[in-house]
Formats: C-alpha cells, structure tokens, sequence
C-alpha cells in the first residue's frame, strides 16, 4: 500500500504559488516562437523534449519506479504532459493566451465533477454555485449573445486542455508516498517527448529560429533561451512544484491556488504581447475565476497520512476501513 505524506498546508501553499507563477509564463513565452512560425506542436515537443534532456539523470537514478508504477508513468505522460501542453499551445495559436488560460483552468472544475459523479462523494450547494458561476463568466468570455467571437476550434482545444488538467490534479493526488514526485515527471517528460515527436516530427522543425533573436515585450532573447526557459522552469519546476502542492494539500486546494496561473498569464499577456480582454470580457474571467475557487475548494479535505492510490496497486479495504467513515473518505479520495 502506498502512502501520501500528512497534508501541510504552510509548504503546500508555497509550492502551489509557485507553481501558478511559473506554469503562467508558458503560452506568454511560447508565443514568440510560434509567431515567428513554428508549429504549436514543435514548440511543445521542445518544451517536454528539453525538460526530459535536463531530468535524464533523474530518471536514470528512479529507473525502477518504471516496473513498479508503469500505468501512473504511462497516464502522467500522456494527459498532464502531452496532452496540456499540445492542447494549450494549439489553443493559443487561435486566441488570446488570457482567454485559452481560463478556458483550461475550468479544469477544476471537472475534478469536481469526478468527484461527485464517479467518486461518489457528497458536494456542497456552494460547489453548485461555483459550477454555475464558471459556466456564467464562460458565457461573457465567448460573448455568447453576439454569436461565437472566438475561434470555434481553438475554444475546442482549451477545453481539451482542461479535461486534461483536470487529470494533473487527480493523478497527483494518486501517486503516494512511494513513487518521488521529480521522478514521475521526468518519465512523464520521456514519454510525452517519445509520443509527441512521433506527431511532431521534429526533422521538420525550423532549427534556425532557435538562433535568431525573437521579439518578448521589449527585449529580443534568442529563441534557444526562451526554449530553454520553458522546458526548465515553465515545465520541470512548474510540474515538481505542481505535484509537490497536490501531495501537501488535495486536487480541491491545489486547484484554487493555481487560479493565480490566470492572472499571471493575463498580465504579461497584457505587458509583454500587448493583449487585453473587453470590459465583458474582463468581467467574464472575474466572474470564471471566482465560480470556479469556489466550486473546488467547496470539497472538504480529510488529512491523512495513508492511503491507496488508484493506479498500479490495488485499493484494499478492511472491515475496520468500512466501519471508520475518515478512512472511508481517504481511502476513497485516493
């Protein structure tokens, strides 16, 4: 039976800042690159690849971590690594980074509704009202009223992004104490650069643009820097202190700090790529940030210091679990 360590709110609420700071910068940063021309998915292959490059020797140290958690590893890979990324970055290349952000941040959302609906858990008539709040902003960010503003498919694939958010936050509450949370991001990063370079085809990137001086607020850095920013700190740090956030806290809180990644996104979006939401639209992201904290963070959380995860190892139970109804919960959250 794997273990989580006992709930710390003080260190899991630095982490969980810090990862909100460092994930916000990823489409503000990612967006010199495409709009000199390279495709969504070779910039999201770049960023996994690099962030895999720098864990190598983390993985190579956790190897055995593959034999005994391959389906946490396989699943970490696919959604939370491939899948957000190349989700979101497509997104951004058909509308605003604030805009795609938000979209993807109804993520917690839909861990709330997995909760109630598949966990079975009970939700709180303010979760309710968080949930109708989102879908209201959601309303007044499309301007829903004046026939769909935004581009149709690039709404489509935020919303890819944020189911597959939604899946970072479960399978992070999933890992237990005995898989290192750097070690299941590094095989993460392996896995989603295998996956996506299969997609991506990275022969056919445009190599050169990572030479040449690309415009960022008003500053020009070579594209290699901003390649490397993003796979070091806006993909191996954001992820650890991401996972870091959810092993001390719970999906429910980490995913009500993280709504600090909208607004860190919103403003260098608005210092460095001159984007800015309408006064709806504005008030549509108050209204989508303010529904969805309190949809998630209306879950209550039970400390505890064992559980089962979901994944790799079976969930036991004993008839002193089913007559203790906080073993019941934690058990069942896990």
């Amino acid at each position: 039976m794997s273990t989580h360590p006992t709930r710390h709110r003080p260190s899991g609420l630095a982490f969980a800042l810090a990862s909100a700071l460092t994930f916000g910068g990823s489409g503000v940063f990612a967006r010199p690159l495409m709009d000199a021309g390279m495709d969504p998915l070779h910039v999201t292959w770049l960023r996994v690849a690099g962030a895999a490059l720098i864990l190598l020797p983390v993985a190579l140290r956790h190897w055995r971590l593959v034999l005994r958690r391959p389906l946490l590893l396989s699943a970490y890979g696919l959604f939370p690594m491939a899948g957000v990324q190349a989700l979101y970055f497509a997104a951004i290349a058909r509308i605003p980074v604030g805009i795609a952000l938000l979209l993807e941040f109804l993520g917690p959302v839909l861990v709330l509704l997995w909760v109630r609906l598949v966990r079975r858990r009970p939700v709180s008539p303010a979760a309710v009202i968080g949930v109708v709040l989102a879908v209201a902003g959601l309303s007044l960010l499309l301007e829903v009223w004046a026939g769909m503003r935004l581009d149709a498919i690039g709404v489509g694939l935020a919303l890819g992004a944020a189911a597959a958010q939604a899946a970072f936050f479960l399978l992070g509450d999933a890992m237990g104490e005995d898989a290192d949370p750097l070690a299941v991001i590094a095989f993460g990063a392996l896995i989603a650069g295998v996956v996506l370079g299969v997609l991506a085809r990275p022969w056919t990137l445009p190599w050169e643009l990572l030479g040449a001086p690309l415009p960022l607020g008003g500053i020009a850095p070579p594209g290699w820097a901003i390649a490397v920013w993003l796979a070091l700190v806006c993909t191996a740090i954001a992820y650890f202190t991401g996972v870091s956030a959810i092993k001390r806290l719970s999906p429910q809180v980490a995913g009500g700090v993280a709504y600090l990644e909208v607004v860190t996104a919103i403003v260098l979006a608005w210092i460095l790529l001159g984007e800015a939401l309408n006064t709806m639209q504005l008030l549509g992201a108050v209204v989508i940030v303010t529904g969805a904290f309190i949809a998630q963070t209306a879950v209550p959380t039970t400390p505890t210091t064992t559980a089962a995860s979901d994944l790799d190892e079976p969930t036991a139970t004993t008839p002193a679990d089913e007559g203790d109804p906080t073993r019941a919960r934690a058990l069942d959250r896990d």
